[in-house]
Order: structure tokens, then C-alpha cells, then sequence
């Protein structure tokens, strides 16, 4: 969320960060529900000071004998105790209407990032790995794991229906391997604290990342209201939410394995064959909360954290910032870790690591004490894929595939694996 007082001194700076992200400009429709608030607060106030000073004149009154005048201001004290009830019920309606016009604001773009609608103005950062050459045609993911008896999109559809895959034998043991290889590095090499959250959560907790309002399309909610989770960073995020942290104890960083579970709305059509778009996905979550001084440094460190998982598996991949109009709700600035599909002859997103700066703490509350200083300051936070399982699964079974149908296990995930180096079918 942004800051209504930042707003107020500087509407033409957020009417042109809007426009860069594609909005019509909401300033002038901000300003005027603030100053109404403002000025009905200011009411208040007001007839607040009057009551307590006319109860004050009773007592004086009362102690004078002066029973007339006693009683025309118990009249007024009663007059005005009946404005305030119904003038508060009017500031609760005044805060929820500049609240919900707030909400649905998009976070606003650093300076450094492109201009532009849609992904065909993002920018390539960097590439890493050569494309790995075949003598033969390269197969997708699904023709591959289909025939080796590993991969049943048939039987998912059974169960729940389109957008789901079960996995089988030795690919399930690859996914497991994946996710297990990615806590490890980032835990043991890259200093993350591995949690296990819970995979259901409120709506309070999706307010605060900025899933709700404006993507409860996107989102699959139970009988009693709760929802689960679209991906890790949405609890790991909230632990701090309504918290004072010490600047001492920050950064936090955080990661974590978990199921993840997106209605995919709105994508009718793209992406129908094989694991790339699906309902219920794996992915280990990077998620770092710092102060304001140290959090563009955080980006690129995180990022950094997200490209070593590709490159300890040898996955070429490029780096691309996005362009504002390309850009998730809540961040300030994203990198996307693109991985070479060579079944698709394409790069796909395996990865998003963006920078929140103070939007999403502003929901949560989520506040540090910087040393020496009596006032606190929001939080900035982080979140990256480190990275999607199941797309990492798929880039492994595509890259390191052989002529005869087999893959090949990357060295580094051997050990993972029991020792195998081959996923074969089964004889």
C-alpha cells in the first residue's frame, strides 16, 4: 500500500509512476477522499474538546448551585455525545473508502526500471550456459516423462481434473530430489532459515501480500473462508506482520518447500500440454524482510541466490528485468530467471525475484526500530522463487534428455537420487 501522506505532497510524481504501469491517474481521487477524511476527523476533534470541556462547566455548576446552567450543558454534553456516535460510524466509512481506493494502487517502479506494457519491452540482464546441442530432435517434457511411464496426465484428470500431473517412480523421486537439493543450498550455503508454514491462510494474510482484494480470482478458497496459499512468500512474509523488529536482527531471511495452488484465471488455453501451467504446483520460496537502506542490495543478492541453483545444474538460463507494464502488483522492481526449454526452443520463466520496498509491510504493519532512534520505519521486503520445482523438473528432463528416451540425473543431484545417474523405464 502507499502512503497517503506521500501522495498528498507528491501527486504528479504518482500519477506519472502509474501511467508507466499502464493506470489512469488516482491522485486528485485520493487527495479528495483524504481531505473529506481530514476534515471530518478535524469535526471531530472538535466536538471531542467541546464535550470535555462542557462536562467540566457541569461540575462547576454543580458546585455554584447554578442547577440552570448545569443542566442546559448536560442538555449539550448529551447533544453532542449522539453527533459523535454517528460521526465515528462516518470516519470508519471515510477510512474504508480511502483504504480500499489505496489497495488496489500498484506498488510504484524504481527508477531503474524499463518502460513499458507488456513483456516484449523487458530487458535481458545476462545470459548463462551455452545451449546444449542434440543429434537428434529434442523432445518436451510430457512426450518424455509419458513414455517412460512417469508422468500420468491422464489419471490427474481423473482426479481433479485439467492442469494437475501425477507423478510416478523415478520422476517422483527427481521432484523430490529438486526440492531437497534447493533447501539445502539456500540453507546451508546461502545462510536462509528453512520453515514449514502452513499451507492455509486468512484473508488478512493475503490483504497483506496484495493477493486480496485484487486476485481473489486467482486464488482457491475453502467452505470456512480460508484460502491456500498461491506460494510460500504469502505466510513467510506475514510472520512479521504487526511486529517492531530490531534493525540488530534484520535481514531475515527465510525459505521454504511447499505445495502452491493457483486457479491459473484468465489463462484459457496457454500452456494446456504438460506440467508448465498448473493448479497445484512445488516451489521452494525465498523470502528476505530488511531495512530501507539495504534492500536494493538484497534484490541482487537474492537473485543471485536463485540464478546458483541453475547454475549448479548446468541449465542455461537468462536474467531479464521486467518492464513496468510486466511487472507483479506489489513490487518495485523484478528480475525473471528465464530457463531454455529445448523441447519448446524457447526460454520460460523458472523463476521472479522482485522487491517490495515498504508496500506490503504498510498492509502488515510490519515495523523496525532503527538504532539510536525513538520512531520506527516499515520494513522492505523480498520474495524469489529459489526456484519452481516442477519447472525445474521439466528443464532437467528436457535438457538432459537421451535419444533413446532416458535422462540423464545431473551430477549434483546423484546423491539425491540414491546414486542413480539414469531415469530409465522400467524394464
Amino acid at each position: 500500500m502507499l502512503d497517503i501522506k506521500w501522495i498528498r505532497e507528491n501527486p504528479q510524481a504518482l500519477d506519472a509512476a502509474l501511467a508507466k504501469r499502464g493506470n489512469e491517474p488516482a491522485s486528485s481521487l485520493l487527495i479528495e477522499l483524504d481531505e473529506r477524511r481530514r476534515q471530518h476527523i478535524a469535526k471531530l476533534q472538535e466536538a471531542q474538546e467541546r464535550r470535555n470541556a462542557a462536562s467540566k462547566e457541569i461540575g462547576k455548576a454543580m458546585g455554584a448551585k447554578d442547577q440552570a446552567t448545569a443542566e442546559r450543558l448536560k442538555a449539550e454534553v448529551a447533544e453532542i455525545k449522539l453527533f459523535l456516535q454517528a460521526a465515528e460510524e462516518e470516519e470508519r466509512q471515510l477510512d474504508r473508502a480511502l483504504n480500499d481506493a489505496l489497495s488496489v494502487l500498484p506498488n510504484l517502479p524504481l527508477e531503474s526500471v524499463p518502460v513499458g506494457k507488456d513483456e516484449a519491452a523487458n530487458v535481458e540482464t545476462r545470459r548463462v550456459g551455452a545451449l546444449k546441442n542434440f543429434a537428434f530432435e529434442p523432445k518436451e517434457h510430457f512426450e518424455i516423462g509419458e513414455k517412460l511411464g512417469y508422468m500420468d496426465f491422464e489419471r490427474a484428470a481423473k482426479l481433479s481434473g485439467s492442469r494437475f500431473t501425477v507423478l510416478k517412480s523415478q520422476l517422483a523421486r527427481l521432484e523430490r530430489a529438486l526440492g531437497q537439493f534447493m533447501l539445502d543450498l539456500h540453507t546451508r550455503v546461502h545462510g536462509y532459515i528453512e520453515v514449514s508454514p502452513p499451507l492455509l491462510v486468512n484473508d488478512d494474510v493475503l490483504y497483506g501480500t496484495g493477493q486480496l482484494p485484487k486476485f481473489a480470482e486467482d486464488l482457491f478458497q475453502t467452505t470456512d473462508g480460508r484460502y491456500l496459499i498461491p506460494t510460500a512468500e504469502v505466510p513467510l512474509t506475514n510472520l512479521v506482520r504487526e511486529e517492531i523488529l530490531d534493525i540488530r536482527d534484520l535481514p531475515i531471511r527465510m525459505t521454504a518447500l511447499t505445495a502452491c495452488f493457483r486457479s491459473e484465471a484468465g489463462s484459457a488455453g496457454r500452456d494446456t500440454r504438460g506440467m508448465l501451467r498448473q493448479h497445484q504446483f512445488m516451489k521452494v520460496e525465498l523470502v528476505s524482510i530488511t531495512d530501507a537502506e539495504r534492500s536494493i542490495e538484497e534484490h541482487e543478492r537474492m537473485t543471485s541466490c536463485a540464478e546458483e541453483v541453475l547454475k549448479r545444474l548446468d541449465l542455461s538460463f537468462r536474467t531479464m528485468t521486467l518492464c513496468t507494464g510486466d511487472m507483479g502488483f506489489g513490487a518495485q522492481k523484478t528480475y525473471d530467471l528465464e530457463v531454455w526449454l529445448p523441447g519448446q526452443k524457447a526460454y520460460r520463466e523458472i523463476s521472479s525475484c522482485s522487491v517490495c520496498g515498504d508496500f506490503q509491510a504498510r498492509r502488515m504493519n510490519a515495523r523496525y526500530r532503527p538504532e539510536g532512534e525513538k520512531q520506527t520505519r516499515f520494513v522492505h521486503t523480498l520474495n524469489g522463487s529459489g526456484v519452481a520445482v516442477g519447472r525445474a523438473l521439466i528443464a532437467v528432463v528436457e535438457n538432459y534428455q537421451n535419444e533413446d528416451g532416458s535422462v540423464t540425473v545431473p551430477d549434483v543431484l546423484v546423491p539425491y537420487m540414491g546414486g542413480l545417474k539414469r531415469i530409465e523405464k522400467a524394464a
